[in-house]
């Protein structure tokens, strides 16, 4: 039987109150130092991977004796993040949708990377999102629902250099069949009119991007 969510716990910004993200049922990953920081706050991952260098030995013994599954790979040879390497096994479990936590932080090249994987998800038909204090991204290459989930603003960002048919339904500036490119801001800080809105596209892939400062 499919697992209906699968959680991810990564290495980035990661905080306390992250962990009452988890629903009962859900399969639990843990990235490197996500698994220790789930194991930290009495956790216990279904799968623990990566190459553990962020965490010292006795951290990663701690990590061992406390997850359901472990994956160590090394640090040296290996062609995939740490990240990358639990979304692919998320993947694997075929879930109806994925979260990703603590895949955003200091590093922009990690942040970017994690934001295009979630166009991976979408090509095996499978919802996902990155969340973080600030942020909740989401992708769609169709349409998407958008629920207010706390965030004020709702942003709109081109994942293909342009995506056509735009239509809003429930927002303050609505759009209908419009069109953006890479580096046009006409999709930024939109605001939702009632407890959830619509946006529907015709080509490309759209980033919906809620957040708050």
């Amino acid at each position: 039987m499919n697992q209906k969510r699968v959680v991810i716990f990564s290495g980035g910004e990661l905080h306390p109150q992250y962990i009452k993200e988890i629903q009962s049922g859900d399969f639990i990953i843990g990235a490197d130092r996500g698994a220790l920081f789930l194991v930290s706050h009495h956790v216990k991952p279904d799968l623990a991977v990566g190459d553990f260098d962020s965490i010292s030995s006795e951290e990663l013994k701690l990590v061992r004796s406390m997850s359901e599954k472990i994956v160590e790979c090394d640090p040296i040879d290996k062609n995939l993040t740490d990240t990358e390497l639990a979304f692919e096994m998320a993947i694997r479990e075929q879930p109806e949708f994925i979260l990703l936590v603590g895949g955003t932080g200091s590093r922009m090249d990690h942040t970017l990377a994690n934001v295009q994987m979630l166009n991976r998800a979408l090509q095996h038909h499978i919802a996902c999102a990155i969340m973080d204090q600030n942020n909740y991204i989401t992708l769609t290459g169709s349409k998407i629902v958008v629920l207010d989930r706390g965030y004020k603003y709702v942003s709109l960002l081109p994942m293909t250099p342009e995506v056509t048919g735009i239509t809003l339904e429930g927002f303050q500036y609505p759009l209908t069949d419009a069109t953006l490119k890479f580096g046009e801001s006409l999709g930024i800080s939109n605001l939702l009119l009632d407890a959830s809105g619509s946006v529907s596209i015709s080509s490309g892939l759209l980033l919906v991007i809620q957040s708050h400062d």
